[in-house]
């Protein structure tokens, strides 16, 4: 199971992107896949070939109209069943004996 983090986002497209993240988290809420909005970046959890094609449904979604895009990835792949999207940050929680800010 993956748990793929990324930003994407257009260059050259003005000092707010917001409209183009919009355009982005439309299709990743559209996919399916299990996922976490942070105010940094987008947590999807699946397959590999799961969370990699939503990461190229978001990309050609701007490819369409920003001629620049700059995108950030990070991957953890862990052999085993879902749920490792909250999951991990249960087991911190549990640790430590209180809940968290998340």
């Amino acid at each position: 199971m993956v748990l793929l983090e990324f930003a994407m986002a257009p260059l050259g497209q003005g000092e707010s992107v917001s409209a183009h993240v919009a355009r982005i988290l439309d299709v990743i809420d559209r996919s399916g896949v299990p996922y976490q909005l942070t105010p940094m970046g987008t947590i999807l959890e699946g397959e590999w070939d799961q969370v990699m094609g939503v990461v190229t449904d978001c990309f050609r979604t701007l490819e369409a109209d920003c001629p620049r895009i700059s995108t950030s990835i990070k991957i953890d792949y862990r052999a085993g069943p879902a749920g490792r999207l909250e999951g991990k940050t249960a087991k911190v929680e549990e640790r430590l004996g209180r809940k968290l800010r998340t």
